[in-house]
């Protein structure tokens, strides 16, 4: 299954529901990126706009925590309608966040800095619900795909277990074919979504860009 998730982190906060609402019967989940100042040098929402945001949508919500502490937090992002919450594996106590989502019952996930080596998250992807490869280097969106994660990502794809492959970073008609050749199978975009004039039909170009290559896969 390919999965295509616009990232709310390029649209226009002032016009938020109107954003979603362009994308909803397009896309599969709405990515929401929570950055906290300090595990990343920026600064954007939390658990109050995500709530608002699950009262105006059914979508999925798919909660990328950037956050130095994000165990302080799992708790008011599932009161406040997150589904999929990923943390990041450079943060530590990775077995105890984990536990903590379990028993949420949200769908836990791990993100992983470009930087960071495959072998810091191999040992928890038979616990993953999905697990984020980011091509860029978390904290702003718009940014350039690194080509350099790529082997990585083939690499995560071929040991995943059951986990869904999710990419962000860079993704547009000319990166999902290669991200999606590598193994992911759903795809965070931001800039290509809501930074084009119809981000409807821009979710469809993605979804049949990223498809072309799931089927010539060998």
């Amino acid at each position: 299954m390919v999965r295509i998730a616009p990232s709310i982190l390029s649209a226009d906060f002032a016009c938020l529901g109107d954003a979603i609402s362009r994308v909803e019967p397009v896309a599969d989940l709405l990515h929401v990126d929570v950055m906290d100042g300090h595990f990343v040098p920026n600064l954007t929402i939390g658990p109050p706009v995500v709530a608002a945001i699950n009262r105006h949508t059914d979508m999925v919500l798919d909660c990328h925590l950037m956050m130095t502490n994000p165990g302080d937090y799992l708790e008011a992002f599932r009161r406040a309608g997150a589904d999929w919450v990923s943390v990041h594996v450079e943060v530590d106590g990775t077995a105890g966040l984990l536990d903590e989502m379990e028993a949420l019952g949200l769908h836990a996930g791990l993100a992983i800095n470009p930087e960071t080596p495959f072998e810091a998250v191999e040992p928890w992807l038979s616990r993953l619900h999905h697990v984020l490869v980011m091509t860029v280097h978390p904290g702003f969106g718009g940014q350039r795909f690194m080509d350099e994660v790529v082997p990585k990502l083939r690499t995560i794809a071929a040991h995943r277990h059951h986990a869904i492959v999710e990419v962000d970073g860079g993704i547009d008609v000319g990166t999902v074919p290669v991200v999606a050749e590598a193994g992911a199978t759903c795809f965070v975009a931001g800039q290509a979504v809501f930074g084009q004039p119809d981000p409807a039909e821009a979710v469809r170009a993605l979804r049949q860009a990223a498809l072309a290559s799931v089927d010539a896969r060998p």
